[in-house]
């Protein structure tokens, strides 16, 4: 099947999983994760309607952007872990970063936004699970950075997101998709800008929206396995 045919399909789970949730289409974005995946994809994703893209890695990002400056209209990501000597890097690079887990890279992040005059949407990520390889803020730290985070001049808290241990069974998922909403409602309280939840991938996005996922992260159901470089 084709990219656009992979799209269309995805569309038409999404539209199920929020009809069967009693949501609305429009709650969910789906962000094509095209890390590893050669620009030709991700011209070929834009060109069948594709707007929103995750990228992993910055250095990975700064290559591919050179062919991308056509694409004046597509929103892109960073999904990846951020180091802080990359900050600037990714300030230049994209739209927003989902996944800043501590004050010290927020802190570098705005810094960076500031001086290019731009102001940058992030969403922390929260560590749920116990596995090593796995990044993220520990949830018992989201209320204290959250609240240091609001002082930044340059960039706007506007959601959490999450990766849960991967399992065939997407229903292993549920509870930890159950736990980010909870904290996303908790935090809410206190930080009501806090609406969006980044959370379902390729294997277990059905049950991400089920849980009030407002934007599922696609990468192998829409563009194949990836062919890591040796």
């Amino acid at each position: 099947m084709s990219i656009a045919d992979n799209l269309a399909h995805l569309h038409d789970q999404i539209a199920e999983a929020c009809r069967r949730s009693s949501r609305s289409e429009s709650e969910v974005a789906l962000m094509a994760v095209s890390k590893v995946h050669p620009v030709e994809v991700i011209l070929e994703a834009y060109a069948a309607g594709q707007r929103l893209f995750g990228e992993n890695r910055v250095q990975e990002f700064q290559e591919k952007s050179q062919h991308l400056a056509g694409l004046s209209d597509a929103s892109f990501h960073l999904i990846g872990p951020l180091q802080s000597n990359k900050t600037n890097r990714a300030a230049e690079l994209f739209d927003a970063v989902d996944t800043v887990d501590s004050l010290k890279i927020a802190q570098r992040l705005s810094s960076a936004c500031t001086a290019l005059n731009k102001k940058m949407p992030v969403l922390v990520e929260v560590k749920l699970s116990h596995e090593e390889s796995k990044h993220g803020l520990a949830p018992e730290e989201l209320p204290e950075l959250l609240a240091a985070m609001e002082v930044l001049a340059s960039i706007e808290v506007v959601g959490l997101m999450t990766v849960p241990p991967w399992s065939e069974d997407a229903e292993t998922a549920r509870p930890y998709f159950r736990e980010l909403r909870r904290l996303r409602d908790e935090s809410r309280k206190m930080h009501p800008a806090l609406t969006q939840l980044s959370m379902g991938m390729s294997n277990d996005f059905v049950v991400a929206i089920e849980e009030g996922s407002t934007c599922v992260r696609v990468g192998t159901a829409l563009f194949g396995k990836r062919v890591y470089p040796a």
